[in-house]
């Protein structure tokens, strides 16, 4: 305190001093008339004057910073000292923070120490009674073993036992292996009877087919059985004079075919009609645009099957051919049909099951012979025109081994009309008659000589 005072005192006495001086040295050169630096004297003493001022702003300085070190810090090292306080006042709050988590996990700590202090208290308490539960798990295990002896006695008996059980379980288990045997064999029958009742269902319904058949085959037998009281029949309805197969791209040659086929069936016609006489008259009438129709029909580039057929029933020396010989009045239906797929190889066409001990010859004979007319049956259901139908290589031997085979067999055989090779619109209808037993091929009209419990090797696209 007294020193800053004293440097106050000090900056004033020098300062008027310094300013005396400077103003004695200033009249002393006005005076002279001294010049610097080729100066006017005016303008000399005037810079005389301001270095004065300067030397005394100097030289206060210097007194000040020589005297006053916290001076010449606080004016140099200003910017150093702000920058530490800040550091400092930083630290601290960083040490007031600490200080304050210190005392808090401290809190923490006293209060962890009182809870350490009850749980301590608490095991040995619990130490306590572990103690004494352990004298009476002590009195408890003696106990126990001898329960142990007891029932390990016990468990031995157990093991006797089970052996026994062991013993009748597989007693029991070889008897439902045989009952499930029985139940299978059973289930097999069941199967094979469901077989034939569905195999007898789909007979039956080819029979309500061919009896609609039939009867419209009686009406039309009929109408001619009462034809013939009137005359000799040469032509029938619907009875096929002519037909051929057919392959043409364009009009002119499908019609040079139909006129062909007119004049065959023509001669045909009046060979029926009126035997004996030589072919120059036409009989056949057929109307142009049916012709026409037919003609275009053909012309595609399609195989088709053309057939000529009487529109009515003739007599022989039909009056009408006799008595207008220039006048054609055999009327025909002329139609083609395309020569299509039908059945490809190995389509199953009708189907019989018998057995050969249960029948006799005769009956065995007609179950086949109705097994192949319910095949033809449907093949002319289905489109097939031609009514030819052929087992195996079409001979009476053949089918003959067929039959003593299925004689000596001697048990039900399921009996199958399969086709043996595609069959077109145009026929013929090749068959193969086939013996079965479940799902395996025991023989067929082929191969009758196939041992009973072998099986037979079919050619591709029969099933076995």
């Amino acid at each position: 305190m007294v020193s800053g005072y004293v440097l106050i005192l000090a900056v004033l006495l020098l300062g008027g001093v310094i300013a005396t001086l400077g103003d004695r040295i200033g009249m002393r050169v006005g005076k002279a008339r001294l010049s610097l630096f080729n100066l006017r004297p005016k303008q000399t003493a005037t810079v005389v004057s301001i270095a004065t001022g300067s030397v005394i702003s100097a030289s206060t300085l210097a007194l000040l910073f020589g005297i006053s070190s916290q001076l010449r810090t606080g004016v140099f090292e200003l910017s150093e000292i702000q920058g530490d306080l800040e550091s400092a006042r930083e630290e601290l709050i960083k040490a007031e923070s600490a200080q304050t988590e210190v005392e808090s996990q401290l809190e923490a700590s006293r209060s962890q120490q009182q809870q350490a202090q009850a749980q301590l208290e608490e095991i040995n308490q619990s130490l306590q009674s572990a103690y004494e539960q352990q004298q009476q798990t002590r009195s408890q295990l003696q106990s126990t073993r001898q329960q142990l002896v007891t029932v390990s006695q016990q468990a031995s008996n157990l093991n006797q036992e089970i052996q026994q059980l062991q013993s009748e379980r597989q007693e029991l288990l070889r008897q439902q292996a045989t009952i499930d045997e029985q139940i299978r064999r059973r289930d097999q029958d069941i199967a094979e009877r469901d077989q034939q009742i569905a195999l007898k269902e789909q007979q039956l319904a080819g029979l309500e087919s061919q009896q609609q058949f039939l009867e419209a085959e009686v009406a039309a037998l009929q109408e001619q059985y009462d034809d013939l009281f009137r005359g000799n029949i040469a032509l029938r309805r619907n009875q096929e004079l002519v037909s051929g197969l057919v392959r043409v791209g364009n009009p002119e040659q499908a019609n040079q075919f139909v006129e062909q086929l007119l004049l065959e069936a023509n001669r045909i016609a009046l060979r029926q009609i009126t035997p004996g006489t030589p072919v120059g008259q036409f009989i056949i009438e057929t109307e142009s645009r049916e012709l026409n129709q037919l003609v275009n029909q053909i012309s595609d580039g399609k195989e088709y099957l053309v057939r000529v057929l009487s529109a009515a029933n003739y007599v022989v020396g039909e009056p009408c051919v006799l008595e207008n010989q220039s006048q054609p009045c055999i009327q025909v239906i002329t139609y083609a049909v395309e020569n299509e797929l039908i059945y490809p190889a190995g389509t199953v066409l009708s189907t019989a099951t018998l057995t050969a001990e249960e029948l006799s010859d005769q009956e065995l004979v007609e179950r086949i012979n109705f097994l192949i007319a319910a095949a033809q049956f449907r093949a002319r259901q289905d489109g097939v025109i031609g009514d030819a139908l052929q087992v195996a290589d079409n001979r009476t031997e053949t089918l003959l081994r067929f039959l003593e085979a299925i004689k000596a067999y001697g048990r039900p055989l399921t009996i199958r009309a399969v086709t043996v090779a595609p069959i077109y619109t145009v026929g013929p209808v090749r068959t193969e008659l086939i013996a079965q037993r479940g799902e395996r091929v025991v023989f067929t009209t082929s191969s009758p000589n196939q041992p009973p419990n072998t099986d037979l090797e079919l050619p591709s696209p029969w099933p076995n």
